[in-house]
């Protein structure tokens, strides 16, 4: 059995690679208020770049972390000027927004340069481990924690000794007040993105050496731990994220030793939701902070939205209705049958982040709850699918609203990262729960749709039944709108506090608005478990709420209609054109930067 100080040393160095990706994330978030979702493609950026330079080109040690270090901060930089800068006068969220296209463009750009597939990336230092105790350390596990107290020594003396350093950190408590005492705000920027880059680069490299294993999507899951150890730190606190990180490097290390390796990313996220529930600004943070402010209407642009008759809305049913008679190729009827499955959770999601402004990005775990429960019933209990899909939807609602019940008292940016925490949970209790969800294997063998107890196979049969469920979900949101519960959530998105002084209950509200999101998501998922017969914990992942999310924001946030035609045009249309279909993640970002950039409002405008 390994020694409890082998998961020490393990624990202070994971830590010590976390705290590299935190007090980056710190930096920027400290100078820009922003949290940057590209900054863990950075990470995969350096680990490839180190790889290039020790498989490829063969370089000495040094000379590949300067290599890691000049490339990710170049990198860092073009960021900033280009991705970032530009959306200085939009809506905060926007920036955010940003930074997750642009970390899907930079993963997919890896992608079709390195393959999907893992590379080994073999370290450059000797083999040897020194005895200590009754464990042992070896010549990578000092380097690394060599590597983590030069960084943190050297960025404070740059911090505390330097005129640059000392306009970082007043553009960091003031930035109107540093622009008025003539600090050039755009260069240090430039130069937190360019340091923030080079140490994300450094990790990226350094658990590739250690691990001996990259991928092009390993930086989400690194973006994940270093916004964790930031917040137990305190956001925006370098000293609270070099902290927070060795806490939980530490707390996952001892946390394997007991339960094993599958459930290392379950504490991370466990901690996160405990302290965004009970300490949001960080369990190092003074308790006389003033709590984070509302990101205000997250995303609403203002806007007209795109009239269009309602006889417009009834013929282009009938046209799709009618289009599997006309249209006789099944793989377009079956795109289509999954554009409409997407549509329903388009719908749920524009409830929520657009009409009541709560951004949500774990909504996968939506989809895995209601597409697990409808199976389990309908496999386990003999429970008749139309019934089941019925349940499930409920239990989703159910279920959906508790888990997300705590951030309900978050504001701004922390929504968004505890709804994306709370996906990710979702997705790690499937795996780990065998006696249930059957764990990484799946549930096999779903039965199939079925209409007054006849099974339906037929590809056209799929598409009404998923189009028809489609409508009149949308119809019903429609209706919920239009009164006195839409004016309720429109209150909520523009101004949360003024919502609650006219006497509007934040919760309820936010309740009800996540209840009928979850169920109509529950629902989608539970239509496509039922007709692929096969589901695991990959099946709804993170990616799918990132598309769900760029789906509503090129229909128009808050627009039922929209949403709809988001789906279509990011499912429907790419597959249509499978020549692309490689591309598709790729354009999938390119859209929402281009979106978020030139038309925030959507194709259809926002309501």
């Amino acid at each position: 059995m390994t020694s409890w100080l082998d998961h020490t040393v393990n624990g202070l160095i994971i830590g010590n690679i976390y705290a590299l990706i935190a007090v980056g994330l710190a930096l920027i978030f400290g100078v820009s208020n922003l949290i940057n979702f590209a900054h863990g493609s950075v990470y995969m950026i350096g680990a490839y770049t180190g790889w290039v330079c020790v498989a490829a080109i063969g370089t000495p040690l040094p000379l590949t972390l300067l290599g890691v270090v000049v490339g990710c901060a170049a990198l860092g930089i073009l960021i900033e000027r280009f991705g970032l800068r530009p959306l200085q006068g939009a809506p905060r969220i926007a920036p955010l927004l940003a930074t997750i296209g642009i970390g899907l463009v930079l993963e997919q750009i890896a992608q079709l340069i390195f393959s999907p597939d893992p590379r080994a990336l073999p370290s450059q230092l000797p083999a040897w481990r020194l005895p200590l105790g009754s464990g042992s350390i070896g010549a990578l596990d000092l380097f690394i924690a060599a590597v983590g107290v030069v960084s943190t020594a050297v960025l404070y003396g740059f911090l505390r000794f330097t005129h640059l350093g000392w306009a970082v950190r007043a553009t960091a408590q003031d930035r109107d007040a540093a622009l008025q005492m003539g600090i050039d705000v755009h260069r240090v920027n430039q130069v937190v993105f360019a340091i923030a880059s080079a140490l994300g680069g450094l990790s990226g490299v350094l658990v590739g050496m250690y691990f001996n294993n990259i991928f092009p999507a390993m930086g989400f899951q690194a973006t994940l731990k270093g916004f964790v150890a930031e917040l137990i730190g305190g956001v925006g606190s370098v000293p609270g994220a070099v902290a927070g990180s060795l806490l939980l490097g530490l707390i996952e290390s001892y946390g394997v030793a007991l339960l094993g390796t599958s459930y290392r990313n379950l504490f991370a996220f466990l901690i996160l939701i405990a302290v965004l529930v009970w300490r949001p600004n960080g369990i190092f943070s003074s308790t006389r902070q003033v709590p984070p402010e509302p990101l205000t209407g997250t995303f609403i642009a203002p806007s007209k939205p795109v009239h269009v008759p309602r006889w417009a809305y009834a013929a282009a049913t009938a046209i799709f209705l009618a289009l599997p008679l006309i249209w006789r190729d099944s793989y377009i009827i079956q795109t289509l049958t999954n554009a409409w499955l997407y549509g329903m959770l388009a719908l749920s999601l524009t409830l929520v982040a657009g009409t009541t402004g709560q951004m949500s990005l774990g909504h996968a775990g939506l989809l895995a709850i209601g597409g697990y429960a409808s199976a389990l019933l309908a496999l386990d209990l003999g429970v008749p699918v139309p019934l089941a899909l019925l349940l499930a939807g409920f239990i989703t609602a159910a279920l959906g609203t508790l888990l997300i019940f705590p951030a309900f008292r978050l504001r701004g940016h922390y929504v968004a990262i505890a709804t994306l925490a709370i996906g990710e949970i979702v997705g790690l209790v499937i795996l780990n729960w065998e006696g249930l969800t059957r764990g990484p294997i799946g549930v096999v063998g779903i039965p199939p749709l079925e209409f007054f107890g006849l099974p339906l196979y037929d590809t056209s049969a799929l598409y009404w039944v998923s189009f028809t469920i489609m409508v009149l979900l949308a119809l019903l949101q429609w209706r919920l709108t239009q009164y006195h519960l839409g004016r309720a959530l429109r209150a909520i998105r523009e101004d949360d506090v003024a919502a609650r002084a006219f006497g509007i209950s934040l919760n309820r509200y936010k309740g009800l608005a996540f209840a009928f999101s979850g169920f109509v998501a529950g629902l989608s998922g539970a239509i496509t478990a039922h007709m692929y017969s096969y589901i695991n914990h990959e099946t709804f992942n993170t990616q799918i709420s990132l598309l769900a999310l760029t789906m509503i924001i090129l229909g128009g946030m808050g627009n039922i209609f929209g949403a709809i035609v988001g789906a279509v045009a990011l499912i429907g249309l790419p597959e249509m054109f499978r020549a692309v279909a490689e591309y598709r993640i790729l354009l999938y970002g390119i859209v929402l930067l281009l979106l978020v950039r030139f038309r925030p409002q959507g194709l259809m405008g926002t309501v």
